[in-house]
């Protein structure tokens, strides 16, 4: 008997590959057993879907969300005379590095925010910033692959992978998991949104931000007439196979996904075509800036919203290319981070201030985060090493509490010393605000039953409402 994965990949060509994919994840979870079956949440969630804004690289701490007055106080001195200094990626250690941006502090709850992100700031009330990140991992493959699927090795479920196993999709019409590529492909590619052990159809399908997002997505067919008759010959054949051979799970589900491939055709063109919406929104968001970055960005941002409305459960967005070091300012730290602030300060806060006036923001949970953070000191005269001990990112909507920060790191900006948190327990709470319990979000694999926070991970309650 052909396997599954087979029958599609034999059956099916260019759209269609990634296409008929998109809703077998629930055409399975209907005719799974009553043993495997999952329930849809383990308590009241208080979000639906969650964007993922991933900062790839590594943005530095100190310098976006975390002020270290001392810094500026002692730049120019030898870091080890002053603290404890561990080994670095490149171990070519400078000296102390003040920040070169000011904070101020923002909104009713006074959270400082750097220069960087003069927008952004202006939404800070909405924002839930965690001081006391940490990594297990101090270099970008194995930092990315622990921050999205909570191992640090290759072949992991992405965590959007996990949410649409335990939660499906609301969308008949498109993927449950979602990744929009503004031109950057993490380092450790595509595994970074795999599906890991878990069925292939929970795999991120990666879109790019323009109308035309999917290669062969418009059909080749002159008429729908003619496509929808392909279409019957083609289910007319399945049916053969079922009175010849009897039921048969690959061949039921694909002639479900048939129907999948018809829709996206019409759906993925509309919800990626941007005119639809007003200037004004156009512009909010940044499609008019003159730093291209800035409006690529802007589009991801856009389409997530519009993915939102669709019902989409997981999307994730990657940075546009505005050069090689993405946020990985080894050297010539300022105008690097300048530059890549540049490019998502506005869309990002186009973003909150959109989903919130459409009443979206309190059901969609937004995250900002990279694999880790950045030394204190400089690598060389003017760059910032990795520094996985201690880093920040933020969390809003989908039942966080705006306004507050989480744990601390040290005078320094080096090590978290209060609250200390790593990535499950962002994982972890992530499901939690998707009313999944991370401890019973299982998958049986290898002789046990595997989870996005293995045997770790606690929910941070305090950043709840």
């Amino acid at each position: 008997m052909v396997s599954r994965r087979a029958f599609l990949t034999q059956s099916a060509n260019g759209f269609g590959a990634i296409a008929l994919m998109a809703m077998l994840a629930e055409e399975e979870r209907k005719h799974a057993s009553a043993s495997e079956s999952k329930p849809q949440t383990h308590f009241p969630a208080t979000a639906r879907s969650v964007i993922f804004l991933y900062m790839d690289g590594g943005p530095s701490q100190v310098d976006t969300f975390d002020p270290k007055p001392l810094l500026t106080q002692y730049h120019g001195r030898n870091p080890g005379e002053l603290f404890e200094v561990a080994p670095t990626q490149f171990n070519n250690n400078g000296t102390v590095m003040g920040c070169p941006w000011e904070f101020q502090p923002h909104g009713e709850s006074g959270i400082e925010v750097s220069s960087l992100f003069p927008q952004i700031a202006q939404h800070v009330d909405k924002l839930a910033v965690i001081r006391s990140m940490t990594s297990k991992f101090p270099e970008h493959t194995s930092a990315n692959y622990f921050l999205h699927t909570g191992h640090g090795l290759q072949g992991r479920p992405s965590m959007g992978a996990w949410v649409t196993y335990g939660l499906g999709s609301e969308c008949e019409d498109l993927p449950g998991f979602i990744v929009l590529n503004g031109g950057l492909i993490p380092p450790g590619g595509l595994d970074c949104f795999g599906n890991g052990f878990l069925a292939a159809t929970y795999q991120g399908s990666v879109l790019k931000p323009k109308q035309e997002s999917l290669a062969n997505v418009r059909p080749l067919e002159p008429s729908l007439d003619l496509q929808r008759r392909k279409l019957e010959f083609l289910k007319s054949l399945d049916r053969d196979t079922i009175e010849t051979y009897g039921e048969n799970d690959a061949v039921e589900s694909a002639i479900a996904n048939y129907e999948l491939a018809f829709r996206m055709q019409s759906a993925v063109p509309k919800v990626c075509d941007l005119s639809q919406e007003t200037e004004a929104t156009r512009r909010m968001y940044g499609l008019d800036h003159t730093f291209e970055p800035t409006r690529i960005f802007g589009q991801e941002c856009l389409m997530a919203r519009r993915l939102v409305e669709h019902g989409v459960r997981f999307i994730e967005l990657t940075c546009p290319s505005v050069g090689h070091d993405r946020w990985d300012q080894h050297s010539n730290l300022k105008e690097g981070h300048t530059k890549n602030a540049l490019a998502v300060d506005q869309p990002i806060a186009a973003l909150l201030e959109d989903l919130e006036q459409r009443g979206l923001l309190a059901s969609t949970l937004v995250v900002w985060a990279g694999e880790f953070g950045r030394t204190p000191f400089a690598q060389g005269a003017d760059g910032r090493d990795h520094n996985p001990f201690g880093f920040s990112l933020w969390m809003a909507g989908g039942g966080v509490r705006g306004g507050t920060t989480y744990g601390a790191t040290d005078e320094w900006g080096y090590r978290a010393i209060e609250k200390k948190c790593e990535i499950h327990d962002l994982h972890a709470t992530m499901l939690h605000c998707l009313g999944v319990d991370h401890t019973k979000s299982t998958f049986r694999f290898s002789g046990r039953d595997m989870r996005l926070t293995d045997v770790h991970g606690h929910v941070l309650h305090d950043i709840l409402a």
